[in-house]
């Protein structure tokens, strides 16, 4: 059974917005790299001064040992992400549910 990741990353939105187009690349590479190490599904969202991150992944440990590393978290402070302020992580186990799409 997968699991379900919610990261409520805190920091310059405006920066991380722009970072999307500038660093395109980056963020393809960081794609590639997740998909290798167990991530099934991927979306962003932002939020007033913080960016959300929705993945779906083959288990907590193939999540931590990605998510922990200190080449993604200092991407991810290149690209507005507070490295004073840690993200707030929620991990749960994905059930099928009558009302799942």
């Amino acid at each position: 059974m997968s699991i379900i990741v919610a990261v409520k990353v805190f920091g310059d939105t405006s920066a991380f917005t722009k970072s999307l187009e500038e660093r395109a690349d980056d963020f393809r590479a960081i794609k590639a790299r997740s998909q290798e190490a167990g991530a099934l599904h991927h979306q962003l969202a932002i939020g007033d001064g913080f960016v959300l991150v929705n993945d779906e992944w083959e288990s907590a440990a193939a999540f931590e040992k990605f998510f922990t590393d200190p080449e993604l978290q200092a991407f991810i402070a290149s690209v507005g992400g507070d490295p004073n302020k840690a993200p707030e992580i929620t991990i749960g186990e994905s059930v099928d549910s009558p009302d799942k799409f």
